[in-house]
């Protein structure tokens, strides 16, 4: 395990987050692979001549999956009017993804699916093989969250896989990270790859209802944190990553301004994402 305690503080560099904003576009993509990574995530990689100039520079970006009609496998997409989308043939199911990986040069964008519940995105993750189409919306906008700070914590649930893995990757050599996570069992753990020095403590829910476990706040109020100035980034169920962040705030000195808590779902609605920020 590594030990930070020791580690003294930076001194005061820029730590300001930007918001950087993208031109809205949807595009239609088809699937390249797919990949049963654990019992309970599966990966799939798009591809497509509509990828072009893609950008998604936010670790915790958001995406819209659009579905095609599971009855007739049709796609529908808006086109981009004065006042917004337009939808002609009527709006799809859509859910927010976060993309875990874009490859530019190969042409690729991967896309993780937790699987929850039996919506829809979780029937089409199950059921789709090379030459599926999706549609992508976004990002319209992207957080830059610097990365000088003394350490870095990240929690969440399966949800928050692929942007805790994006931000792991993007922290240098040198940095230093906290990762709580939550997963149903051993055999949903990922490997994490990034030059950071990392403490990783897994929480297991064991059977327990996504959104009913109480496992991420009991290992928060456990751990014992380093000494130093943090940013602190938590992505799981709405109502949970609000406990979460009352608690860094409360009750572990973390800097409302640095402490960025999201909704990624709401246990018992659909198509959800809640800030709890402020």
């Amino acid at each position: 395990m590594t030990d930070f305690s020791t580690s003294p503080a930076s001194t005061a560099p820029d730590r300001t987050p930007r918001r950087v904003r993208h031109e809205l576009r949807f595009r239609k993509l088809a699937v390249k692979t797919v990949q049963r990574v654990t019992p309970h995530l599966i990966r799939v990689t798009l591809t497509g001549d509509d990828l072009a100039g893609f950008q998604s520079p936010g670790f915790d970006d958001h995406v819209k999956l659009f579905f095609p009609d599971p009855a007739t496998g049709k796609l529908s997409l808006p086109t981009m009017g004065p006042e917004g989308p337009v939808w002609p043939e009527g709006r799809p199911t859509m859910r927010d993804y976060t993309p875990r990986r874009h490859d530019a040069k190969a042409g690729t964008l991967e896309i993780d699916f937790a699987l929850h519940e039996a919506g829809p995105a979780t029937q089409w993750a199950e059921q789709a093989k090379a030459g599926d189409i999706l549609g992508v919306g976004g990002p319209r906008g992207s957080f830059i969250v610097p990365t000088e700070f003394d350490w870095h914590l990240l929690i969440g649930d399966d949800t928050a896989l692929p942007a805790i893995s994006r931000r792991l990757a993007e922290l240098p050599a040198g940095a230093r990270a906290v990762v709580l996570a939550e997963i149903d069992s051993e055999a949903d753990e990922i490997a994490f790859d990034t030059q950071a020095e990392l403490i990783l403590k897994w929480a297991h829910r064991r059977g327990t209802e996504p959104g009913l476990s109480h496992v991420l706040l009991d290992a928060l109020k456990a751990i014992e944190l380093p000494a130093g100035d943090f940013h602190a980034w938590v992505g799981c169920e709405s109502a949970i990553a609000k406990a979460l962040r009352a608690h860094l705030v409360g009750e572990r000195g973390a800097n409302p301004k640095w402490t960025r808590a999201s909704g990624y779902w709401r246990r018992g609605a659909v198509a959800t994402h809640d800030s709890h920020d402020e």
